[in-house]
């Protein structure tokens, strides 16, 4: 299926690893223009050299902090100045933060909410001219947890329903602007974000004997993880004119494990 995504743009948050890298590979395989941050430079640059590396569009690679308002204006302003449009936004940044409410300082709370909501909503506002003018689309990647809360999972799923509550609400005010507004909620899916806890507390198993257990542990209905691959092809998706009457919702891509539709 042809996207229509050739010579589009879009800025991609956490754009360095996981899903926000594996989007914007799908992205710039479908030959449109990106833009992706992450706060550590290092990671950013080997992820845009491989990138590169491979047929597709073109890339811009920032190194923000988009847990502050200056790293947001400094991503935003650099991919405008670029590519002077946009048609696409994805707010991936972010990371898992599940720990018992007593065991969460306020710090702690407000670090969460700053990269996982201050973050999407700073970088809608200044997006959003751009968008308006292009008729283009925003999605959030958030978390299932955001649907389905459990037991000693705060701050990361009070501030993920946050998200999907930013975007029921962007999705209602945005439309008369044809500016669509939708959510990907993620289950478990292999990426950098829980390889550390294979290395550090599994190391007699192989990375795919890891991610196997760890699908058995969360009696995930389809029996393994998710790839961010399936992830980034979804996001693209919701990106393109294929999805021009998909707006306001918040798909699970989570193998049939959470509760919530």
């Amino acid at each position: 299926m042809d996207l229509g995504l050739a010579g589009k743009v879009v800025c991609v948050t956490g754009g360095s690893s996981g899903i926000g890298r594996a989007t914007a590979a799908r992205l710039l395989a479908e030959g449109a223009r990106v833009a992706i941050c992450a706060r550590n430079a290092d990671r950013l640059e080997t992820a845009a050299a491989e990138l590169r590396a491979a047929p597709g569009g073109d890339l811009l690679a920032v190194p923000a902090d988009v847990s502050t308002a200056d790293g947001v204006q400094r991503f935003v302003d650099a991919a405008l100045g670029r590519f002077g449009t946009l048609h696409g936004l994805v707010n991936n940044a972010g990371s898992s933060g599940a720990r018992a409410f007593l065991d969460v300082s306020d710090a702690d709370w407000q670090a969460d909410v700053d990269i996982k909501l201050m973050a999407a909503i700073r970088t809608v506002r200044l997006c959003l001219p751009a968008l308006r003018a292009t008729r283009g689309a925003i999605v959030n990647v958030v978390a299932i947890g955001g649907k389905a809360p459990g037991a000693r999972s705060v701050p990361s799923t009070v501030t993920r329903a946050a998200g999907l509550a930013l975007t029921k609400a962007l999705s209602k005010e945005f439309a008369p602007d044809g500016v669509r507004v939708n959510a990907v909620c993620i289950g478990t899916v292999r990426s950098g974000q829980h390889d550390p806890e294979w290395e550090h507390d599994f190391p007699h198993l192989t990375r795919d004997e890891f991610y196997a257990d760890v699908a058995r542990k969360r009696a995930i209905p389809l029996g393994r993880v998710g790839e961010a691959e399936e992830a980034g092809d979804l996001i693209a998706y919701l990106l393109s004119d294929r999805a021009a009457f998909i707006s306001g919702t918040a798909i699970n891509v989570d193998g049939g494990a959470s509760p919530a539709w």
